[in-house]
């Protein structure tokens, strides 16, 4: 299972469409599961994001000082925790970023780049990595 913890709940209807979109897609590939929790303070969500983490999950945590992975070296990556692991979560945090007691929990920390982007347009970025992942690992053409 995949799990994708976030904070916050999407409001746009297009980026809703578009985490929809790509969720079905990965669902072709592997279960998915997307578990929103609501916005509060950062420490208050750090318990809250520990809670939804099953005991021997792969954590991955999305973070600005996490490590940049090309799609193929993500691909990669992910390809390697899904042999090892029967859960792997994704943590997605709020905009002031995740509680040190759920950085300290991670497996491994990834970065998709010094920007800062809104939630639901992340959460549709880190969809659609995950999808080409899939795509990557199984030898299908999807576009560049």
């Amino acid at each position: 299972m995949i799990t994708i913890l976030c904070v916050g709940k999407i409001k746009e209807s297009y980026l809703c469409e578009m985490v929809n979109d790509y969720s079905k897609r990965i669902k072709k590939y592997h279960k998915l599961e997307i578990i929103e929790l609501k916005d509060s303070h950062k420490k208050e969500e750090g318990v809250l994001l520990l809670k939804h983490i099953q005991k021997h999950s792969f954590v991955v945590t999305l973070e600005l000082d996490g490590e940049q992975l090309s799609s193929p070296e993500f691909a990669k990556q992910m390809d390697e925790w899904l042999m090892h692991y029967a859960n792997i979560t994704f943590i997605i945090g709020a905009s002031e970023g995740l509680d040190e007691i759920v950085s300290n929990r991670a497996n491994k920390k990834i970065s998709f780049g010094k920007n800062t982007f809104p939630h639901g347009l992340f959460r549709g970025i880190l969809l659609e990595q995950i999808y080409r992942g899939f795509k990557i690992n199984n030898n299908e053409t999807y576009h560049k």
